[in-house]
């Protein structure tokens, strides 16, 4: 397995999960629910994406050690946690928008 590689397919789902839910947030913002809907949907599959490397990275460390901790896999975990939590608070805030708006 290329580590670094697998790191930055982590680390790019994550952002790319974090980056849709703010444009699903947006869009909710201007009553675009069809749009809201379909980027929520994408963010989670990216999410899912994200979950599922850093689920396989887990596997192999076997909570050994077998996989080195570096900088980047520390960031890479930043990543992952961070966008987590902005898509939580993002649907908490849609929902909030479709009853204002409703």
């Amino acid at each position: 397995m290329d580590l670094e590689a697998t790191v930055m397919e982590l680390i790019i789902n994550a952002g790319e999960s974090k980056s849709l839910a703010m444009q699903a947030l947006a869009s909710a913002k201007k009553g675009e629910w069809e749009d809201v809907d379909g980027l929520l949907e994408e963010s989670t599959a990216a999410a899912k994406r994200a979950h599922g490397v850093q689920t396989e990275l887990i596997g192999l460390d076997e909570g050994e050690g077998k996989v080195p901790v570096n900088l980047v896999m520390v960031h890479a975990q930043d990543h992952i946690m961070t966008s987590m939590l902005a898509r939580e608070l993002v649907e908490e805030l849609i929902n909030i928008h479709r009853k204002l708006q409703s």
